[in-house]
């Protein structure tokens, strides 16, 4: 008691200096807590207690007076919904402020409510009069938004309310009140089936819908609720195939899958034997009936016009953005296209190969089903399917699976090449994967069984076990199919038996040993002595492969076999495994003659020893085509709930005249406003009759000559809008004759701008028509088919739109300034084509076509043009990172073709480290092409390239090149920031010369500049893994700053960063492609310094790392 007395006096005498102390100091205590320390308090909560408080500070504010308070509390209960948390138990104050006249705080009550009305029903329903007062609401977002939070109330008792609230939605200016109309009806539908046919007559209501924002969500709605309804379909499917290309992405999926079934109810099958294709087949859309039953009588097949119209109005959906939309043309055209018009899918499936690992998955089981039944649509694109080493392994065994398909005679010496690589992967179940592919090409191709089989025995000394015992179960299946010829494998299987420890392969040798017995008749009996000894310790594959090669010796060798037998039936009669036992039993009574066997034993030898048949290697993939193509049923192999099989084709098309109720008619009432809508698809004239095409220039002449003559100035000006619409600038430029001449000033451009315009079209023409018939002509040759989604379609055209509008008739002329300025434009085009004779085509400058086969001599691009050229800015870049022309230019040539192998044409190459003319994306090469024979080689153009998909832009074809002569030419190449080579072949007029354009990766940059502060603001941006470095040992020339310079510019085409410190530098660049910024840093020390390199781009940047090393390493 005294001790402790003395310390609490002790503590409490300290505690009265401090406080004199801190008189003296003049300090106060704080009563409130500091940020810090609140922080630290409100951390020690629990999480449950800090949301509930969190909430509580909410509730308050949602239900304060102040409207922004409301708003800001709003917008963090969304922010809850939006990262995964409960905000439920605010349901009661949410709800209270649906009634708010603030449209932006309402708006995020209704998103709230859409999350929660299903779970808090009971409140929802005390607010369901504002729902329905909202649906009243000038606001569309507000209505659609009250109508999606009705929907979501799971209550039958509402179900007349929300039915009423549909009808009247579906009725709704607004096209997105419309589409949630037809989102609303789903979810009535499975609130309560017995609406189905009420449901069913707001749904044929909202397919007449001309919105598409409308057509894909009602379509869903049809899938859902009345699928079996094709007759709401007939009169709706015209429309639906020419809006097809506008209608929102997710909503083309939809449209697309439904028409793809309705099609195949519709119209007769295109692949029948025999079958012939009419080109002209459109005209028959508003042809006469009897017209149409003379060509159906001349013709064995004709295919339908409303056919022909989905295969058209899809293809332009195979350039979308959208893998799921490219999946379902795909599958469309796989389910309904003639088989010789299937191809054109091929590129587009491909090409969702570059996407994500979850996207190649389901592409490549579509491609694996296609290339079983077509070889030749991808056997050109093989090389798409090579393994990378960075491809998971469902990846790699679906490549591997359509290699498999896709090998023929011609291509299977590659592909084995191929396959001889994946078999050393370090992916075990991926190697034993590419064994059975081999298995299987062994099988196919008879050419090659015997080379496979050998390959295969060589792989049975491999170190792997997996890859062992993968190649004995394939050996095994191919020596059923000839095993006379290799009785040398087995004796070489069976010397390897005890060193193979994988129970299937033991299995499968003892399997073969006892097949082929005879063959080997001193190396069996061996093989079973081995087997008595371990018999006990074998897996029971092994045991019971084991009994089977006794019964089989014991019928053939039983002197030396006998007690071998009797010894492993012994073993097996008391094995743990009853399957055993009873196999044992079972043999016992067959092969050993006793009393109660009877007369089985006589057909021992014939049940034991009967011939089997060859086993076929067959894909997994064969039976899958029996589901559609891009369904969940097609890629697990097993009919998925919902799944809807396609039905057969009719043998008798049913009347197409139940399509045209709705399409023809209107059109002939209203030919002129069919002839405006339809104006943009000009190229594609001849789908409709030559009364209308009168009546749309009739239309066009009516709408005043200002908006024409107009429009036929801005053609003269712009030339990719004047290859677009060919023949809508004759249209154009016919009624701009025929106007009055009230505007002269505008006129007088016109002969000079028509001569232009005829002298650009006539050597354009050929190279139009091959591009319209590989890129955009329809499958009939029809012309091209235009997307009307595009903007760049619509631009294009915008002149003939204006010059039709009856409004620009009354437009004021041009102020006479303009006037003067499009006049002299005009004269200066004129007067630089005539002078680029001699140069070059400055049509290459504008359009970067193709070079017709017609053209003039083309010329090179002289060396001051390219430095005239040399400042364009070609992209737009931050004014933080600016691309800079190049400080320092090394010329190092490469040869591309010596003059032996061109057989006197030579070619040199080099990259002139300038920005490229024709795509910013595009590395800029120069050619030296030289003819050093003594005979001039004509037609010199670029022919084929790889891969396929290989982004060039060629230079135009030399006419003639003379001996002695040489000359300089230009290209483009997108190297896509990869160092794999351009391969592609350089063609005179008789030969052609396969040639590879090798990039530096130094030469896929372009240099940047940027302050000191940005350039370390983007390196913090780039560390960890976007950061490589290494310690270089500077020769001792290299070590001024002038020096290293040097030496960086000489390796990559970068941009000095100006840096404080002499003993540090700092470059900095863009690659060509991606534009991903790379920054190089170099710290000098003593006799050493530090390269660091930071990109994105990790494999660029260790190929540099290792180049600038040699560099700065070099004296």
């Amino acid at each position: 008691m005294d001790v402790g007395f003395s310390v609490r006096s002790e503590a409490v005498g300290a505690m009265r200096t401090a406080l004199n102390s801190a008189e003296n100091l003049q300090l106060t205590l704080k009563t409130g807590l500091s940020q810090e320390e609140k922080a630290l308090t409100h951390a020690e909560r629990s999480p449950e207690e800090t949301r509930k408080a969190g909430n509580e500070d909410l509730k308050e504010m949602l239900e304060s007076n102040k409207e922004s308070l409301k708003l800001e509390a709003m917008k963090r209960v969304v922010g809850l919904i939006a990262k995964g948390k409960n905000a439920s138990e605010l349901f009661p104050a949410v709800v209270k402020n649906v009634a708010s006249k603030n449209i932006e705080l309402k708006k995020l009550v209704y998103v709230y409510l859409v999350r929660y009305a299903e779970e808090q029903q009971d409140l929802a329903l005390l607010s369901i009069s504002t729902f329905q007062r909202a649906l009243k609401e000038p606001n569309q977002f507000i209505r659609a938004s009250a109508l999606r939070v009705l929907s979501s109330i799971r209550v039958s008792i509402i179900v007349p309310i929300m039915m009423l609230a549909i009808k009247e939605a579906s009725a709704d200016m607004s096209p997105y009140v419309r589409k949630t109309a037809a989102h609303a009806i789903q979810k009535l539908y499975s609130l309560d089936p017995d609406q189905k046919e009420q449901l069913i007559e707001v749904i044929e209501k909202l397919l007449k819908d001309k919105s598409t924002l409308v057509a894909g969500s009602v379509v869903v709605a049809f899938d859902e609720v009345c699928p079996d309804r094709i007759d709401l379909i007939h009169k709706n499917y015209r429309k639906l195939c020419n809006l097809l290309v506008d209608v929102e992405e997710w909503g083309q999926v939809v449209i697309i899958s439904m028409l793809t079934r309705y099609a195949r109810t519709q119209f007769t099958s295109p692949w029948k034997e025999g079958a012939m294709f009419d080109e002209d087949n459109e005209k028959a859309f508003y042809e006469s009936e009897e017209e149409k039953k003379d060509q159906t009588e001349a013709t064995p097949y004709t295919m339908d016009p409303d056919h022909r119209l989905l295969l058209r109005n899809t293809k332009p959906l195979l350039q979308s953005r959208n893998t799921a939309v490219v999946m379902s043309v795909a599958q469309l055209y796989w389910h309904l296209a003639p088989k010789h018009e299937v191809n054109i899918v091929t590129k587009s499936l491909v090409r969702l190969l570059r996407s994500h690992r979850e996207v190649q998955y389901i592409v490549l089981q579509n491609i694996a089903t296609m290339s079983i039944q077509r070889k030749g649509m991808f056997e050109p694109f093989m090389k798409s399917f090579y393994v990378r080493s960075t491809d998971a392994t469902h990846i790699k065994t679906l490549k591997l699976e359509i290699l498999t398909n896709l090998a023929n005679e011609a291509n299977i010496s590659t592909i084995l090449r191929e396959f001889q690589t994946y078999v050393k992967s370090q992916d075990k179940a991926f190697a034993a994967a590419t064994i059975q592919a081999i298995g299987r090409c062994a099988t196919d191709i008879s050419e090659v069984t015997d080379t496979c089989l050998s390959g295969l025995v060589l792989l049975l000394s491999n170190r792997d076990e997996t890859v062992v015992a993968e190649s004995v179960v394939v050996i095994k299946k191919l020596l059923q199919t000839q095993p006379t010829q290799h009785s040398d494998i087995i004796k070489h299987m069976a010397k390897l038996f005890d060193n193979i420890s994988v129970s299937m392969a033991r299995a499968s040798i003892l399997w073969l040993m006892g097949e082929y017995c005879e063959r080997v008749p001193k190396i069996a009996p061996d093989v079973l002595r081995k087997m008595a000894k371990t018999f006990t310790a074998e897996e029971d594959i092994v045991k019971l492969q084991t009994v089977n090669l006794a019964a089989k010796l014991y019928l053939t060798n039983s002197k030396q076999t006998k007690l071998l037998t009797q010894y492993i039936l012994n073993l097996g009669k008391y094995d743990q495994s009853y399957d055993i036992r009873d196999r044992t039993r079972f043999v016992r009574q067959l092969i050993v003659p006793n009393e109660k066997s009877g007369a089985l034993n006589k057909y021992a030898r014939r049940i034991l020893l009967a011939p089997k048949p060859a086993p076929m290697l067959e894909s997994a993939f064969k039976d899958r085509d029996r589901f559609q193509l891009g369904t969940l049923s097609h890629s697990i192999n097993s009919k998925a709930t919902g799944y809807q099989e396609l039905s057969d084709w009719p043998a008798v098309a049913p009347d197409q005249s139940v399509r045209n109720v709705e399409v023809v008619e209107p059109a002939q009432e209203s030919a002129p406003l069919v002839g405006k809508t339809k104006k943009p698809k000009s190229s594609d004239a001849k789908f409709y009759s030559d009364d209308e095409e009168e009546k749309e220039e009739e239309a066009s002449e009516s709408g005043g000559s200002e908006g024409s003559s107009s429009s036929s100035s801005e053609e003269s000006s712009s030339e990719s809008e004047e290859q677009s619409s060919d023949e809508s600038d004759e249209t154009s430029s016919d009624s701009g004759k025929s106007s009055s001449g009230s505007e002269k000033s505008s006129s007088e451009s016109e002969p000079e701008q028509k001569k232009k315009t005829k002298t650009k079209k006539a050597p354009q023409k050929k190279s139009k028509a091959a591009a319209a018939a590989s890129s955009d002509s329809d499958e009939n040759g029809n012309g091209p088919v235009t997307r009307d989604s595009s903007s760049s379609a619509q631009s294009s055209f915008g002149s003939e739109t204006d010059s039709e509008d009856d409004s620009d008739s009354d437009a004021p002329p041009p102020p006479p300034a303009q006037q003067k300025k499009k006049k002299s434009d005009v004269k200066a085009k004129l007067k630089v084509e005539e002078k680029s004779k001699m140069e070059v085509s400055l049509l290459d400058l504008n359009d970067f076509s193709p070079a017709p086969a017609n053209a003039p001599k083309p010329a090179v691009i002289s060396p001051s043009l390219l430095s005239d050229l040399e400042g364009l800015s070609l992209s737009n870049v931050s004014s933080t990172v600016q691309v800079t022309a190049p400080s320092f230019g090394p010329v190092k040539t490469h040869e591309l073709l010596h003059h032996m192998t061109g057989k006197g044409l030579s070619a040199k190459y080099h990259f002139p480290r300038q920005p490229c003319l024709y795509q910013p994306s595009m590395v800029a090469v120069q050619v030296i092409l030289a003819n050093s024979s003594d005979h001039s080689l004509e037609k010199i153009h670029i022919g084929d390239r790889s891969p396929a998909g290989l982004n060039i832009h060629c230079f135009n074809t030399i006419e003639r090149l003379e001996p002695e002569a040489s000359v300089t030419v230009s290209m483009g190449i997108d190297f896509s920031d990869s160092t794999q080579a351009a391969n592609f072949q350089l063609c005179t007029k008789e030969d052609q010369f396969s040639v590879s354009i090798q990039p530096v990766v130094g030469e896929l940059l372009m240099p940047s500049t940027m302050s000191e502060q940005d350039f370390s603001k983007e390196q913090g941006k780039l560390l960890g893994m976007n950061e490589t470095s290494a310690t270089v040992a500077m020769a001792t020339a290299n070590t001024s700053s002038q020096a290293v310079s040097k030496q960086v510019l000489s390796v990559a085409n970068v941009g000095v960063v100006s840096s404080g410190p002499n003993d540090l530098h700092r470059f900095a660049g863009r690659t060509v492609s991606s534009g991903a910024l790379v920054l190089v840093s170099l710290e000098l020390k003593e006799s050493s310094a530090l390269l660091t390199i930071n990109t994105e781009k990790s494999v660029m940047a260790s190929m540099l790392l290792r180049d600038l090393k040699q560099a700065l390493a070099l004296a």
